[in-house]
């Protein structure tokens, strides 16, 4: 049987050991201090960040915790040598975690893609309200 998801962030943390839950405590300061304006929400299961949509995602599995921040690998390829990656996961020990200035960098990246994309998505509503419009 499936345990049930945490109703929240804070949830979500109190049930980790204390390692992590220190660990991911600071990934979350850090990634609010980068984007103060972002909702904390739980989604896929996963404690994240909203800003015109999810922006990332964080969490612990049974030997690392993890930070989901999307398709920035190949931007940010040679800050994360050293650490374990897959495409949108960067997987680090409770006590080696990320370095705040990359934290930051990739938190403030992923804030200006989200606002491109609904950017892009506005302007595609408007165009086919305004084609809409003219016929």
């Amino acid at each position: 049987m499936m345990k049930p998801p945490a109703a929240s962030v804070d949830d979500y943390l109190a049930k980790l050991p204390a390692d992590q839950r220190a660990a991911l405590e600071v990934l979350r300061a850090q990634i609010r201090a980068a984007a103060p304006e972002a909702a904390e929400a739980i989604s896929y299961g996963l404690p994240t960040f909203k800003l015109n949509g999810n922006l990332v995602h964080f969490g612990a599995a049974a030997k690392h915790c993890a930070f989901y921040p999307g398709a920035v690998m190949d931007v940010f390829a040679e800050r994360l040598a050293g650490f374990e990656t897959a495409k949108g996961t960067i997987r680090f020990q409770p006590n080696a975690p990320l370095p705040p200035d990359l934290v930051e960098d990739i938190v403030r990246h992923r804030v200006a893609r989200n606002a491109e994309v609904a950017a892009e998505r506005k302007a595609r509503k408007s165009g086919a309200s305004a084609v809409r419009l003219t016929r």
